[in-house]
């Protein structure tokens, strides 16, 4: 392989980890972010564009071999064909492909008319429609606005009283905007989540270690829905077998589906998965698509792979290759600013105390330079890296700005050290008003605890 010239679209922790998996390729040439965040350019350096037709022509300036499409809005706006169209090659999918995240009804109507098992559910913006189906529902009630709401249109009501009440709210655009004013109302499954990723070239697709969220702002799975506090991988809870039925029945059927419909998905797709005992067995069922790596699961799978990204990311034929994972646990652990999710916060100056490589490291996120620094990023070395030390960074140079500041990434031979080795950096981290979450990947090791013990 020649080497590469990269362009990641995007400015969250998701772009940064997937800037640090490739800057550690010696392929990788050059390496840049648009827009990027305050720490990205520690990696490469940040750009700006416009609007598709600004992008194309800095890509061709700076002659980018690849550009990695990281959030969902881009795609869904249909980044990738105006790529494609300009002989640049881009990884992510098209944008009657990124459907499949941009609709949960065009979602949902794929997954029944391709047999991939789902709630039941119905699409409608009649209140005398969603009244009636509401009404044949056990609470608790789901209810998605079908648009795109980063992650936030979601909410589960506990009797058809309050269904009714938000689903009024929605379809008035008092919540969510546009995107409420069509729902999806869904029964609601009960058992415990998995996020399974798959890299697909159209045809085949490569599925990647299980992993689960933490969608929750507070410990014991409590509060308000988020983008998601932690993550870890793999899940013990997730054994062949189901993986193996999840890889067949799900991600699969989706790939194939999507070829069957002329509009083949290229690039990455997420399936959140709800997995129900049903009959004496563990059943998986499909509770949305996402058409780009999860965040904060984007942070916790890029450490585990053994085969470089680089190969993934540029593959032409995915059925050719087989993905390699190292021996070992990911856990993530999301460091928030005071006000989130409910609010932004005021900027703080974030400090970093010294800690042992071999823990992990961070993944920055929500995070903007200071003003002593604020001309770096346009001084930025074009090579990999800037003209800061990782020291500076660690005494105040950055900012948390954003609502999700930063990730630790805690690497561990077994999930119980993963996880002790993700608090650890955390512990070493402090900003005004930071939060976080103590229990992460809490629930793999009690089912590890629970399978100890039945084995005695």
């Amino acid at each position: 392989m020649q080497t590469q010239k990269i362009l990641i679209l995007g400015n969250g922790g998701r772009e940064y980890a997937i800037g640090l998996a490739l800057s550690q390729d010696t392929r990788v040439e050059e390496l840049y972010f648009a827009p990027g965040n305050g720490a990205t350019w520690l990696l490469g350096k940040n750009i700006t564009y416009n609007d598709n037709h600004e992008l194309v022509q800095i890509c061709k300036q700076l002659r980018i071999t690849l550009v990695v499409v990281g959030p969902e809005e881009p795609l869904t706006k249909g980044v990738s064909d105006v790529l494609r169209e300009n002989g640049i090659r881009v990884f992510g999918p098209s944008a009657r492909a990124a459907q499949l995240e941009g609709s949960k009804a065009f979602m949902k109507d794929f997954a029944t008319r391709h047999n991939i098992p789902t709630a039941r559910y119905i699409k409608s913006s009649d209140f005398e429609e969603i009244r009636a189906f509401i009404t044949t529902l056990t609470p608790p009630i789901v209810l998605k606005a079908d648009g795109l709401c980063a992650g936030k249109g979601v909410i589960i009501t506990q009797d058809s009283q309050e269904a009714l009440e938000y689903a009024t709210k929605m379809l008035s655009g008092e919540l969510f905007g546009e995107a409420g004013k069509v729902l999806v109302v869904e029964e609601y499954l009960d058992g415990f989540e998995l996020s399974v990723f798959a890299l697909s070239d159209g045809k085949s697709c490569l599925v990647l270690n299980p992993a689960q969220d933490h969608k929750r702002l507070l410990d014991n799975d409590e509060g308000p829905n988020t983008g998601g506090m932690g993550a870890y991988t793999p899940t013990p809870m997730c054994d062949s077998a189901l993986f193996e039925e999840i890889r067949r029945e799900i991600m699969q059927r989706a790939i194939d589906g999507m070829a069957r419909d002329d509009m083949p998905f290229c690039g990455v797709l997420f399936g959140g998965i709800m997995v129900v005992r049903r009959e004496g067995r563990l059943v998986p069922y499909l509770l949305e698509f996402n058409v780009r790596f999860g965040d904060p699961e984007c942070e916790v799978l890029l450490p585990s792979l053994e085969t470089p990204l680089l190969d993934l990311l540029c593959a032409e034929d995915l059925g050719g290759l087989a993905v390699r994972f190292k021996p070992n646990y990911s856990v993530g652990v999301v460091l928030a600013s005071q006000a989130y999710p409910y609010g932004k916060s005021t900027s703080q100056r974030i400090f970093i105390d010294s800690f042992d490589d071999a823990l992990g490291h961070i993944a920055f996120a929500g995070v903007e330079l200071s003003e002593e620094f604020a001309g770096l990023d346009s001084k930025a070395s074009v090579a990999l890296g800037g003209s800061l030390s990782f020291s500076e960074i660690q005494n105040g140079a950055l900012l948390a700005s954003g609502g999700r500041v930063l990730v630790c990434v805690g690497i561990g031979a077994n999930l119980v050290q993963a996880r002790e080795n993700a608090y650890k950096i955390a512990q070493s981290i402090r900003f005004e008003g930071m939060q976080y979450r103590k229990d992460i990947a809490m629930r793999g090791i009690r089912f590890l605890d629970s399978q100890d013990s039945q084995a005695r």
